[in-house]
C-alpha cells in the first residue's frame, strides 16, 4: 500500500511535460532545483520554489470510518524561469506565459489526452491553482520567473 501519491505524481507530471512538443526544444525540464548553468535555455523546474527548497506541501486524512483508505491533498511547487539577454521585460514575460500555457494545457483533459487531469492515473485530479510573477534585470538581461502550484487530490 502506498504511503503517499506524491512521488509518482511528480514523476508523471515531469513525463507529461517532457512529452509536450512545444517543450522539447530550448526548454530544460528539471526534477527539482537547477544544479548548474541554466542561462542557455528556458527552464521549468518541478518540485522547487524560488524562495527555498520546498517541493511539496501535503496533508492526509481518513477517507471513511475503518481507516482503510486515506485522502491526500498536496501542492507541487514549480518554477518557470526565462531570460533572453535582451532588455525587454515584455518579451520575456510573454515567453514565460507561453510556457505556463503549455503546463496548463497539459493538465487539461482533451479527446487526445483524457487522463491528463489525473497525471496518468497518479491522482484523482490535478490542476494549476496559483502563481507568483517576478520580473528583474540581471547582468544577463531581462529575466522573468513564474512560481506556480499544481494542486492534487489522491486516494491512498
Amino acid at each position: 500500500m502506498a504511503t503517499s501519491a506524491v512521488p509518482n505524481a511528480i514523476t508523471q507530471l515531469l513525463a507529461i511535460l517532457a512529452a509536450r512538443p512545444a517543450l522539447q526544444q530550448g526548454v530544460l525540464i528539471l526534477d527539482g532545483p537547477p544544479t548548474g548553468d541554466v542561462s542557455q535555455a528556458d527552464l521549468i523546474a518541478v518540485g522547487w520554489s524560488i524562495d527555498g527548497d520546498q517541493a511539496v506541501e501535503m496533508t492526509q486524512n481518513f477517507n471513511a470510518a475503518g481507516a482503510r483508505t486515506r485522502n491526500e491533498q498536496f501542492a507541487i511547487n514549480g518554477v518557470i524561469d526565462v531570460w533572453n539577454g535582451g532588455d525587454s521585460i515584455a518579451a520575456v514575460r510573454v515567453r514565460t506565459f507561453d510556457l505556463f500555457a503549455e503546463i496548463e494545457e497539459a493538465l487539461r483533459a482533451s479527446a487526445l489526452n483524457p487522463t491528463a487531469p489525473t497525471l496518468n492515473g497518479a491522482v484523482l485530479w490535478a490542476h494549476l491553482t496559483s502563481g507568483v510573477l517576478r520580473q528583474t534585470f540581471t547582468e544577463q538581461g531581462a529575466r522573468v520567473a513564474l512560481a506556480f502550484t499544481v494542486t492534487c487530490q489522491a486516494r491512498i
